[in-house]
């Protein structure tokens, strides 16, 4: 593992007093923005001191940048003033959101959402992005989502589609491995070789998830990310292929809303993404075998 590499977990208030105890085997915690945009002066003061303690990110869950309903640029949208405020006070090392839609003709659908991806996809959250910039003042780092359905109507890949939004927008990739890894399963795709056709090179944060496997209507299965589970084995293949392949640091987040295990079994999580970090960076600058015999 890379000294610059980092693991951390993200922080919620059932984990809270547990992780106070264990803030020297973190790296960096992740909170939930949306969770203390109408937070008391109090406890933005405390999200405060512990942003000194332990590099923090502040992650967004309801802008909805890749929305075909623009962000009004004609007054200041709360979503973005919420977030502005928020950065401002904690001052976190990053801020975070998905590439997802949310809402469509003023109706909030309550949940994140694979839009078309099609060039004017790609225009309309582009214009959401640099929206989203001049008001908060620093450019996020945005996610990939999981999906149930390919999303209708789509002229371009998932790996196209996000690259196409990246490279234009000068923004980093957050690369959410299970939501890669659920679509991957979910549409009978090699999750190793979406991993690959990602924009790697835009990688700093990684997040690490558990999922459950449902019957769909149609009869066939699908991979839910419902973060109520522990990481698949496969997930942690997957970061150690990441690391192998990219030279820049990178910070994995460890990503837990529910049925919480003990303490102890999410220390074990971490420990197993430090090591397959390792794995993968150890895999970089050691010549493999088919190399050697080259």
């Amino acid at each position: 593992m890379s000294s610059s590499d980092r693991v951390g977990i993200g922080w919620r208030p059932e984990l809270a007093a547990s992780l106070y105890l264990r803030l020297d085997e973190l790296d960096a915690i992740e909170v939930i923005a949306d969770n203390y945009f109408r937070a008391s002066r109090r406890e933005r003061s405390a999200l405060r001191s512990l942003a000194r303690d332990v590099p923090m990110f502040l992650h967004g869950v309801g802008m909805g940048l890749a929305s075909a309903h623009a962000i009004d640029g004609a007054r200041l949208d709360p979503r973005l003033d919420n977030m502005a405020r928020l950065v401002a006070a904690i001052e976190p090392e990053a801020w975070t959101e998905h590439l997802a839609f949310v809402r469509a003709g003023g109706i909030e659908i309550g949940h994140l959402a694979a839009p078309p991806r099609t060039i004017e996809n790609v225009a309309g959250a582009l214009a959401n992005i640099e929206r989203a910039v001049a008001v908060i003042g620093a450019r996020p780092q945005l996610e990939n989502i999981a999906t149930l359905i390919d999303p209708p109507g789509s002229a371009l890949t998932e790996p196209e589609w996000t690259r196409a939004i990246l490279d234009a927008s000068d923004v980093p990739l957050l690369l959410d491995l299970h939501n890669l890894y659920a679509n991957a399963c979910n549409f009978g795709r090699d999750p190793a070789s979406d991993l690959l056709a990602m924009p790697l090179e835009r990688v700093r944060t990684v997040h690490i998830s558990g999922g459950v496997w449902v019957q769909a209507p149609s009869g066939k299965r699908r991979l839910l990310d419902d973060h109520l589970h522990d990481p698949p084995a496969p997930l942690f293949d997957l970061l150690t292929l990441l690391a192998e392949r990219v030279p820049q640091p990178l910070t994995v987040m460890l990503e837990r809303d529910g049925d919480y295990p003990r303490i102890d079994a999410l220390m074990a999580q971490l420990r197993a993404a430090r090591e397959a970090l390792a794995r993968g960076r150890r895999a970089r600058h050691e010549p493999s075998t088919w190399r050697q015999a080259a």
